[in-house]
């Protein structure tokens, strides 16, 4: 019996994949395409995915494929988010396309001892008490296999989601935006973007002499899907939008993506799990959509890893549902308002816009603000009312006085506790903690006045103790936390 099933070969899978095997669990991937896809739909990772992949130890393998590129967007405004003042390692979101970025997953996965099966795909499963039943269509014909878990990866159509029968609950598409990589007989000099009466088209050089174009076009705006995409629709959308179709010839790859927005209304349904695009939906505004994924996997890994070696605390498996399912919810509620921004040609809608990007150029707390939600560095898992103030918040690159720093700490999969104080917290911790003592580096509060605190090993604070935030004024009471 397989320990842990993965459903999906995308960058969630692989990368769940991966941290299980860190845990020293078995996890085997099914993937139903027999290839890896040959066609890039995300091209962007954000601060707090490097920041993930930097605790494991392999940033640099993906910062050196890629362009880091030190502003962003929010819902294609004209002003830019500026990245380079967030606290952070990596201060820039990274050009890098989805193919580029499976490719370097699987080979990390791989290395790890993950077998990847393509060319098998999930049909059904069947729960039990003690495992699941997994039907599997693969190359020599159909089979079964049985895991404890399993974690639907397979997107937003997921046989794991409907055959554990979990909902998904949601809005319809209303609007079809489209994406065209060609090549360009007389290409652009600079970055294109355009919002107006006649649609919104944005460009994006791509590696191998092409050009990503990405438009929303106002008779798209309709619930019936639009049909294929053709190259000549292609040219008039740019004419009208643009004044030029900069003579583009030779399409590699064109789509069509809708704004149907949906969440699953549980991440847990018994042994079954979900993530990424399987667990939400939305239209792909602002590029978040696979960073999101990749850190609901960075969250689940451990806890799954935990309930299967039997060392998790009571109700950890549930709290990637109470922890997670908010995070997709913001991810929405984010989506729907870019996609209100990138679908007006009113008057007042165009207003709206320019309204927007001054306040992004003039209000530096305000672009701040969308930058660490956008790079998601602002998330914070709940916690109690009587908690420390770190409690639940995601752990910078912290600077040690020794010359050390956190990350590399965390590149075991470890907890870590963090002792300010040479005195430690005299409190239970979980299975394998490292314990470091050790001095703060220009720490601001309220990091300076912690005497202890417990990094998970997604890099989230389970609990701290000291300053403020202190229970009773006692290092040695039981410090509130988070699972």
């Amino acid at each position: 019996m397989e320990d842990v099933v993965i459903v999906g070969a995308g960058p969630t899978g692989l990368w769940l994949a991966a941290e299980l095997r860190l845990q020293g669990v078995s996890a085997t991937v099914l993937e139903a395409k027999r290839e890896p896809e040959p066609h890039s739909k995300a091209l962007t990772l954000h601060p707090r995915t490097i920041e993930i992949l930097g605790m494991r130890g392999i940033a640099d393998e993906f910062v050196d494929a890629g362009i880091p590129l030190p502003t962003g967007h929010f819902g294609a405004l004209d002003a830019r988010l500026d990245f380079r003042g967030l606290d952070t390692p990596y201060p820039f979101t990274l050009f890098l396309p989805q193919v580029r970025t499976e490719e370097l997953l699987a080979a990390h996965a791989s290395d790890r001892g993950v077998p990847i099966h393509r060319g098998h795909q999930v049909t059904g499963l069947d729960q039990g008490p003690d495992s699941v039943r997994i039907a599997v269509e693969g190359p020599a014909g159909t089979y079964e296999l049985a895991a404890r878990y399993v974690v639907g990866c397979d997107g937003t159509r997921s046989t794991a989601r409907t055959s554990a029968g979990i909902g998904f609950p949601g809005t319809g598409s209303t609007i079809w935006g489209w994406l065209a990589d060609v090549v360009l007989a007389d290409p652009p000099a600079g970055a294109v973007s355009a919002f107006g009466p006649d649609g919104g088209v944005m460009a994006v050089p791509m590696p191998g002499g092409r050009t990503r174009f990405v438009g929303i076009a106002p008779e798209d705006h309709r619930a019936e899907h639009p049909g294929e995409l053709t190259t000549a629709e292609v040219r008039d959308k740019l004419r009208r939008a643009l004044g030029t179709d900069f003579g583009l010839h030779s399409p590699s790859w064109s789509s069509r993506f809708g704004n149907a927005t949906r969440q699953a209304d549980a991440y847990r349904r018994g042994r079954v799990l979900l993530a990424g695009d399987a667990a939400h939906r939305h239209f792909p505004t602002g590029g978040v959509g696979l960073n999101v994924g990749f850190q609901d996997a960075t969250n689940l890994g451990w806890k799954l890893a935990a309930t299967l070696r039997g060392t998790a605390e009571p109700g950890l498996l549930d709290s990637y549902h109470a922890e997670r399912h908010p995070v997709g919810a913001d991810l929405l509620e984010s989506t729907r308002a870019q996609t209100a921004l990138m679908t007006t040609g009113s008057v007042e809608g165009l207003a709206l816009r320019g309204f927007l990007s001054g306040m992004i150029r003039e209000v530096p707390e305000f672009s701040r603000a969308l930058a660490e939600r956008l790079g998601a560095l602002d998330v914070r898992y709940p916690a109690a009312d009587t908690a420390h103030p770190l409690t639940g918040r995601r752990a910078p690159n912290l600077a040690f006085a020794d010359g050390g720093e956190l990350f590399p700490l965390l590149r075991g999969g470890n907890h870590v506790l963090l002792d300010f104080t040479a005195g430690g917290a005299d409190t239970a911790l979980p299975p394998g903690t490292r314990r470091h003592r050790t001095e703060l580096r220009g720490a601001a509060e309220p990091w300076a006045s912690a005497e202890a605190v417990l990094i998970r090993p997604d890099g989230h604070v389970a609990w701290a103790i000291g300053g403020d935030g202190r229970s009773g004024g006692a290092a040695t009471e039981q410090p509130d936390r988070t699972c």
